[in-house]
C-alpha cells in the first residue's frame, strides 16, 4: 500500500531540488570552493557535499554517495582535507550557494514566499526520520541558518539528502547498484548516455558491460530497451523512494503542502530560467517542463 503523501514527496522534491542543485552548477558555490583550496571541480564537489560528515575517506563516501566509481572518489579525497578542512567546505557551500540564489532570484529573494517556503521546508525536514538515513544525518546535525533564503537552502538540501538516501536503499533492495542505476534510469527516460559520461564518467566499455549484465538478468532486451520486467523494476524503485520520503510530509496540512509549493513555484522557475541546471539531471530530475 502506498503512503498517502507519496505524490506529494515527489511533487515537493521537483520543487526544491533545483534549490539544492545549485550548489553543483552556479559559478558562486564552485567558486567559494576554489577558494577555499578545493582544487578541480571534483575535488570541490566530493569536499562539499562530504563535508557534513567530516574528514571522510574515500570509502565511506563511495558507500553512501553509492553512484561513483570509487576510484573517481578516491583522486578527490582523503587529500581534499590536506588542503581545507570539511568546515572550510561548509561555509563554501552554503555562502556560495545562497549568493547563486539571490542573484538568480533577484528581488523575489525577501519576499515572504522564501520565508514561507522556508519556515515548511524545515517543518518537514525537523518531522523526516534519522533510522538509515546517514547522509541526511550528518547534515541535519548542522546548525540552522538565520536568514531566510539560507534556511530555505538548508532545508532543501535536508530534504534532498533524505529522499537520496532513501533512494540508495530502494536501489539496493532492488538489487540495483550504483552505476547500474544510471543505465536504468537513462533507459527508463531517455537521458542520453552523454550525461553520465560527463557527469559520473561512465565510460562507453562500463556503460556496455552493464548493459550485457542487465540483459543476462532479463532487464534489458537485445535491442537494448528496457523489458517489461526492467520497467517494472524501475516503476518499483521510484515508488518506494517516493514512499520512504512521504513520512516527512505527513507533518503537514493539504493547505499547508499547497503553500508549500506555491512559494516554491517562483523560486524553482528563476532557478531553471538562470540555465545553470542541466536540463537532464544525474539526479534524475527532469526540467525540461
Amino acid at each position: 500500500m502506498r503512503h498517502p503523501r507519496a505524490d506529494v514527496a515527489r511533487a515537493v522534491w521537483r520543487s526544491i531540488e533545483p534549490v539544492h542543485a545549485v550548489t553543483y552548477f552556479s559559478p558562486e558555490p564552485l567558486s567559494a570552493l576554489a577558494a577555499a583550496g578545493y582544487r578541480g571541480f571534483w575535488m570541490g564537489y566530493f569536499a562539499g557535499r562530504a563535508a557534513p560528515l567530516g574528514p571522510a575517506p574515500a570509502e565511506l563516501v563511495h558507500a553512501l554517495f553509492h553512484n561513483f566509481d570509487l576510484g573517481h572518489v578516491a583522486r578527490a579525497l582523503p587529500d581534499a582535507w590536506a588542503f581545507a578542512a570539511p568546515e572550510a567546505a561548509l561555509r563554501a557551500r552554503l555562502d556560495g550557494s545562497v549568493a547563486a540564489l539571490r542573484r538568480q532570484l533577484g528581488t523575489a529573494a525577501p519576499v515572504p514566499g522564501v520565508e514561507r517556503a522556508a519556515e515548511l521546508a524545515e517543518r518537514a525536514a525537523a518531522a523526516a526520520p534519522l533510522e538509515g538515513r546517514p547522509l541526511f544525518a550528518a547534515n541535519r546535525a548542522l546548525p540552522v541558518p538565520d536568514e531566510a533564503l539560507a534556511r530555505l537552502w538548508h532545508a532543501a538540501t535536508l530534504l534532498r539528502e533524505h529522499r537520496g538516501d532513501g533512494h540508495v536503499a530502494a536501489l539496493t533492495a532492488a538489487g540495483i547498484g550504483g552505476r547500474e542505476a544510471h543505465v536504468l534510469h537513462a533507459l527508463a527516460t531517455g537521458t542520453p548516455a552523454a550525461v553520465y559520461r560527463t557527469a559520473r564518467h561512465l565510460t562507453d566499455a562500463e556503460w556496455d558491460a552493464i548493459l550485457d549484465g542487465m540483459r543476462q538478468r532479463g532487464l534489458v532486451d537485445p535491442a537494448g530497451h528496457l523489458t517489461e520486467r526492467g520497467r517494472a523494476v524501475k516503476e518499483r524503485i521510484e515508488e518506494t523512494t517516493d514512499d520512504l520520503a512521504a513520512p516527512a510530509y505527513a507533518v503537514l496540512g493539504d493547505d499547508e503542502v499547497d503553500d508549500l509549493l506555491t512559494a516554491l513555484a517562483p523560486v524553482r522557475a528563476a532557478i531553471v530560467a538562470a540555465g545553470e541546471i542541466p536540463t537532464r539531471s544525474p539526479m534524475g530530475l527532469d526540467l525540461s517542463d
